[in-house]
């Protein structure tokens, strides 16, 4: 009887794993990415103490450290071993993040994965396999896009490094990065990556500003090298997603017997006016135009990202007066992680 079972459970795994053979031999490759970073990956203390190892990097190593320890006091986010390693990526790209959408349609296509459930990306540690990616999805009629994340969280399955290309990062933008990606293993909800993003990008640009004040003072030379950038990049960000609305409302309004010509042509069209406008903004540091235009992904990206922020302002100071620690206490609770 109990051989039976078991025989019988074999069975069964054997099934499963042929049904999704694709996925279990991406999950093994992502698997053995991450695993390479980690394995190669060095205590911070191995930098600190080695005379070669620029003094510059050193400040910014000491200051993750810092920025690490005031997630953790001043916000209450999970306290963990990431952040104490260092990979060296001797100036090469690490992961390729493939995202596509429809053509006409601002729907983004997802993919379902054990734990984290759906999400609009997918990631590769391997270059000739996201482009690869890229091909057969634009073969299918995809927008596609591909992406060098700065960062990124494995949520706890593994101990995240800090990646020497963060190092190149001045102080806010460094700080907004850390905790953006300390958030994704503290409040993580699956099947929800929109909440998920922006979530850890408001409690990331927002914490940023406290840091920077703590640290340096609202008087500092960081401190209004962030906000500078930081309300561009906001301004830019609302440009988009209003230019995101124009196109949703111009594919919700196309006749069915419009050729795919006439869509096309509109939906350019469209595009351009959008990106061209960029230069009415009012800008600290105008933004150089593109040479390419972008596609319906640039624009999922922002509301990925963006589009909820005014949502939880609100509900920060509404109902929490500010108080960002108390704030993600409340959705901490409120959402049991994972």
């Amino acid at each position: 009887m109990v051989k039976k079972f078991f025989l019988g459970l074999l069975i069964v795994l054997l099934v499963l794993v042929v049904a999704n053979w694709q996925l279990v031999v991406y999950g093994v490759r992502q698997g053995y990415g991450q695993l390479h970073i980690v394995w190669n990956a060095r205590p911070i203390e191995e930098f600190l103490t080695n005379a070669s190892f620029p003094d510059s990097l050193k400040e910014k190593l000491l200051l993750i450290q810092e920025i690490r320890r005031y997630a953790i006091d001043s916000l209450g986010l999970k306290d963990t071993e990431n952040y104490k390693t260092l990979y060296d990526q001797r100036g090469e790209e690490l992961m390729w993040v493939v995202q596509a959408c429809e053509p006409f349609k601002l729907q983004a296509k997802t993919w379902h994965f054990p734990v984290v459930g759906t999400v609009p990306y997918k990631g590769f540690f391997n270059k000739d396999k996201a482009f690869a990616e890229r091909a057969r999805l634009e073969a299918e009629g995809y927008d596609v896009s591909i992406r060098n994340p700065g960062g990124w969280s494995t949520l706890g399955w593994f101990t995240d490094p800090i990646l020497s290309g963060m190092l190149k990062r001045n102080e806010g933008d460094l700080a907004s990065l850390i905790i953006h990606e300390m958030v994704h293993a503290t409040v993580f909800i699956k099947d929800n990556v929109a909440f998920n993003e922006n979530l850890a990008s408001f409690v990331g640009d927002t914490a940023a500003y406290y840091f920077l004040a703590a640290k340096y003072g609202r008087p500092s030379t960081e401190y209004n090298q962030y906000w500078h950038e930081d309300q561009d990049y906001r301004k830019y960000s609302q440009h988009i997603l209003r230019g995101t609305r124009m196109l949703d409302s111009l594919y919700n309004n196309f006749n069915d017997t419009a050729s795919v010509a006439t869509k096309r042509r509109a939906k350019e069209n469209l595009i351009r006016q959008i990106m061209s406008s960029v230069d009415t903004l009012q800008l600290f540091t105008p933004r150089k135009p593109s040479a390419r235009l972008p596609n319906n992904t640039y624009f999922m990206s922002y509301h990925l990202y963006q589009a909820k922020q005014d949502t939880f302002n609100i509900e920060l100071d509404s109902r929490f007066r500010g108080d960002l620690k108390a704030y993600l206490a409340y959705l901490a609770q409120k959402h049991p992680f994972l």
